[in-house]
């Protein structure tokens, strides 16, 4: 089954982002140009990721004292990512960049995703050039995230370290002004890093010529002291390898050490690793330190973060999204060639009659829609959030502040319910191969190992359902979910004919959400309203979800296809499976219960 289908469907027939050619930035485009990066992205997914994904899962990254080996398909892969311009798709023409709405780029990448997720397709690099040209100087910008987009070098963020996980606020890596050549170098203020990053993607490798980290560490004040919290935090550019200010390698390494390679369950084919920064393995000028090149101001280094972080967020759900979806086809192809059983009769099962396909049992046919509407689902969210990039870039003043305040809403969203949801159709997908589904003769083993990860990536569940009850729905006295309700009500309103007990559901879990973001914080602390955030983000995402169905279905009018009689079976089956889930998780926060919160660590 293909993609492809789904895809233009979303783009064209429900986003209409061939409207957006209307704009100035993208007049020179066409639903032609359109197709041809989609046509270019499924073919090299289909002839440099897709036939690999089992190899790379099978022969992990390896370091031989010197560098890291890959499989030479992840060289092969990485070179003709590169070479398609996707790194910098979205970029100005100036820089070398297409010029392409994101929703076109986020949708094109999605082909590589759904071919091996594991191989990777450039998502931390793109988002590290981006970043810099954000934040960075003009120098910067030509050195480094230049050389990014062309392929030439390639990028990681540096955030958690070992003892402090995802407590930004507890990092301890060091930045001391580097003596005479501070303020004075051309790529920025130098400094000299000392400490330790883990869990850092794509941290160490030979797919190119440089790997430019950014890195997260404190400047310690005139008493020497690390300024404690999050406002201490300041930003840098530490390049693997030494370059002058025309980007050209100086020969020289950095004094940062790969430490040690990280074994996952998935994500096998991207390297995972802990890095040591100036720990006097590679000493620069015969001293200890790496350099690191100070981005913005001192003290915002992660306010420049977020903006790599958000857009690695999207990045997560998209990837989770994707191999959802190849669990769905893979077991949707099996279930349709499987026989097993035989139909049940109004005298029961006649022994004697010939077995039919798995995908005649009604049990098979409710984890394949099941998966249908997850995957589906999240993805024409995923496509929905990009064009709300698209909007907050290139619309009026006035749109792009909704784009911006909608964006700020859903970020948390797109990345935690496919990360959740589309895992869990991933076991749908092991249950309907059965016995097979566990063995490494099918993929969907893989694809499930693979999407474990990304409940973790970027952010985990707990620390986006924090953000969303904690911050999002607060933030500018609730603008962003009036503004979010407003759409969905619009949707409610033009679904009414046609999906009328679909727009009641839809309008009364929207007041339930409602209802119970006031009562968690009326009168409550921090501790008391947040106790229960993860069911508050699980209900939240499914009345999302529920909006996004209901509006691709209102699009379908007459349609008779099969494929439009799909989409409205896995709508029907997200309203009435699905969001009727949504009452008892609320009921927990509009109660503000503290079973888990209260009880006591012995108790355990």
């Amino acid at each position: 089954m293909s993609l492809r289908p789904t895809v233009d469907f979303l783009l064209y027939d429900w986003l209409k982002v061939n409207n957006l050619q209307s704009r100035e930035r993208f007049a020179d485009h066409s639903r032609e140009t359109f197709d041809a990066v989609l046509d270019t992205c499924e073919r090299i997914a289909r002839d440099k990721f897709a036939p690999f994904n089992r190899l790379v899962d099978i022969e992990e990254p390896k370091f031989d004292g010197e560098k890291v080996i890959l499989p030479q398909a992840t060289h092969e892969a990485y070179k003709a990512y590169a070479e398609s311009g996707m790194l910098s798709a979205a970029q100005d023409y100036d820089v070398g960049g297409m010029q392409l709405p994101y929703t076109v780029e986020a949708a094109a990448n999605a082909f590589f995703s759904m071919a091996s997720v594991s191989i990777g397709s450039g998502l931390l690099t793109s988002g590290n050039a981006n970043l810099l040209m954000a934040h960075g100087t003009e120098r910067q910008k030509q050195v480094f995230a230049l050389n990014e987009f062309s392929g030439r070098f390639s990028g990681t963020m540096c955030l958690s370290e070992p003892q402090a996980g995802s407590s930004l606020s507890d990092i301890t890596t060091r930045a001391i002004p580097d003596g005479a050549g501070f303020e004075s170098d051309a790529l920025g203020p130098r400094y000299r890093l000392k400490g330790n990053k883990m869990w850092i993607s794509a941290g160490e490798h030979e797919l190119s010529e440089n790997i430019i980290h950014l890195v997260l560490a404190k400047i310690p004040d005139p008493n020497g002291q690390l300024v404690p919290g999050v406002k201490g935090i300041s930003l840098f550019i530490v390049p693997k390898k030494l370059v002058n200010p025309e980007g050209q390698l100086t020969g020289e390494r950095n004094d940062v050490a790969l430490a040690g390679l990280n074994h996952k369950c998935g994500w096998r084919g991207t390297t995972n690793t802990l890095l040591n920064f100036g720990e006097g393995k590679y000493p620069v000028g015969g001293q200890r330190g790496a350099v690191g090149y100070l981005v913005g101001q001192p003290g915002e280094g992660l306010k420049c973060m977020f903006h790599m972080m958000n857009e690695a967020r999207i990045g997560v759900g998209m990837a989770a999204t994707m191999l959802g979806l190849a669990g769905y086809y893979a077991s949707l192809d099996y279930a349709k060639n499987r026989p097993q059983g035989r139909a049940l009769g109004t005298a029961g099962k006649d022994a004697q009659a010939p077995q039919v396909r798995i995908i005649e049992h009604a049990d098979i046919k409710r984890m394949l829609l099941a998966q249908k509407a997850y995957c589906e689902g999240a993805l024409a969210l995923a496509l929905y959030c990009a064009r709300l990039v698209d909007e907050q870039h290139t619309a009026s003043a006035e749109d792009a502040d909704v784009s911006r305040l909608l964006l700020e809403v859903l970020t948390p969203i797109v990345k935690s319910f496919p990360s959740q949801w589309c895992l869990e159709a991933n076991s749908l997908a092991i249950q309907i191969h059965g016995g097979y589904g566990y063995t490494r003769d099918f993929p969907v083993e893989q694809y499930w190992r693979d999407n474990r990860l990304n409940m973790i990536h970027e952010g985990t569940h707990g620390i986006q359902a924090m953000d969303l009850l904690g911050r999002k729905v607060l933030m500018e006295n609730g603008r962003g979910l009036q503004l979010l309700a407003q759409r969905m009500s619009a949707t409610a309103d033009k679904a009414q004919a046609d999906w009328p007990d679909e727009a009641a559901a839809l309008r009364q879990a929207l007041q339930q959400v409602g209802q119970a973001t006031q009562a968690a914080w009326i009168g409550a602390l921090p501790a008391q309203a947040l106790a229960n955030a993860v069911p508050y983000l699980q209900a939240f995402g499914h009345t999302v979800v529920a909006w996004i169905w209901l509006d691709v279905v209102s699009t379908l009018g007459a349609d008779d296809s099969a494929s439009a009689d799909g989409r409205r079976a896995a709508c029907r089956y997200f309203y009435r499976y699905e969001l009727p889930q949504i009452q008892a998780w609320l009921a927990v926060v509009k109660s503000r219960d503290q079973t888990c919160a209260d009880l006591a660590e012995d108790a355990f």
